[in-house]
């Protein structure tokens, strides 16, 4: 995907990524009021990962530090009691804003808070390339985007360890759980030499991987039930290169699952030999969310952005307010569109 205009500036015009680390722990260091943590709409471990690791830090140097997220039922394995609060209904005074894995510009993708209600000094840290970097453009505004980084939950590790952190095993496993759901469980090309090394050092600072890497795995019984939906409706392009399935609310009803319930399954789907774009239709009516996965020819950011959504090259989605006939014609457009930029049609 090619940056608009403004955005190719902005990141030619940025200082390098040490030196956004720097100042973004500078920022914290002096700040004496409460923080404000905020992730992404339906939150994914890299997102929840995130914030779980700052606020433990922060709380652990005396901030008065709250994030305000509702989490998916499979990441609740790793909430402390009381750790999240759903919703902020209004600014504390003299507070910092930290946004987390999501462009802190796009208000309706942030969730927990009013962010177009903001007016004080902000921090965004995000790994997403589709990322405006308005947050450098305000008064006291801070963006550290950085998109060779795998999961936004390295570039926290990058801030917390500029910031002197006393590393434990309560900050360094979230830490891990983002960086380990948002390659694969170090299985895709996003899985650097220095994701290795950046999680050896959260293993050595008490992230326990095994943990995450069960609780990952464990599913409830309406799972499985729901799996068969979801095989029901798998369907195949012609030449094989697309493979999607699609879940509506009437298959939710028939198994008693939930919509968070869909959300790994377009990984499963990815893995089709095959097939190059893996897509996961959750269609709520008059609204489709798509959640789109391929391999490194393909990319999904492309399509994703052509629909009015984002993400990564690798793992993308977007929300299309239309009827599921329309929005899969137009999928199937967009997806034809890449695969022929890409030379497999």
């Amino acid at each position: 995907m090619t940056l608009s205009s403004s955005s190719a500036t902005a990141n030619a015009a940025e200082p390098q990524y040490p030196v956004l680390i720097q100042q973004a722990a500078q920022q914290l260091r002096e700040h004496r009021g409460p923080v404000v943590i905020l992730a992404h709409v339906d939150p994914d471990g890299d997102a929840l990962g995130s914030c779980l690791g700052l606020q433990r830090a922060l709380r652990s140097l005396g901030y008065d530090a709250q994030t305000y997220l509702q989490p998916p039922r499979y990441l609740s394995f790793l909430l402390q009691e009381g750790e999240l609060l759903p919703q902020l209904t209004h600014w504390p005074e003299n507070a910092l804003l930290v946004v987390l894995d999501v462009d802190s510009s796009d208000a309706a993708r942030v969730a927990g808070a009013d962010v177009a209600s903001y007016t004080g000094p902000l921090i965004n840290i995000d790994h997403h390339g589709t990322n405006r970097r308005e947050a450098a453009l305000r008064p006291g505004g801070l963006s550290v985007v950085d998109p060779s980084r795998a999961a936004t939950t390295q570039m926290v590790k990058d801030v917390l360890t500029a910031l002197s952190v006393a590393w434990s095993a309560d900050i360094a496993t979230p830490l891990l759980l983002g960086l380990s759901t948002d390659t694969g469980n170090f299985r895709f090309s996003n899985t650097t030499p220095q994701v290795l090394r950046d999680a050896a050092q959260l293993l050595e600072y008490g992230a326990n991987l095994a943990w995450i890497s069960d609780q990952l795995a464990r599913n409830p019984r309406r799972y499985y039930e729901l799996l068969k939906e979801v095989l029901s409706a798998m369907q195949f392009s012609p030449d094989g290169l697309i493979v999607s399935s699609r879940i509506d609310q009437a298959a939710l009803d028939r198994v008693g699952a939930a919509w968070e319930d869909v959300e790994s399954y377009v990984n499963m789907l990815r893995n089709a030999d095959g097939a190059e774009l893996a897509v996961m239709y959750k269609d709520y009516g008059d609204v489709v969310k798509l959640s789109l996965r391929s391999r490194g020819t393909v990319s999904a950011q492309n399509i994703a952005v052509a629909l009015g959504g984002g993400g990564h090259v690798p793992a993308a989605g977007a929300r299309v307010e239309a009827p599921f006939a329309e929005v899969e014609a137009r999928l199937e457009a967009e997806a034809d569109a890449e695969l022929r930029r890409a030379g497999l049609r």
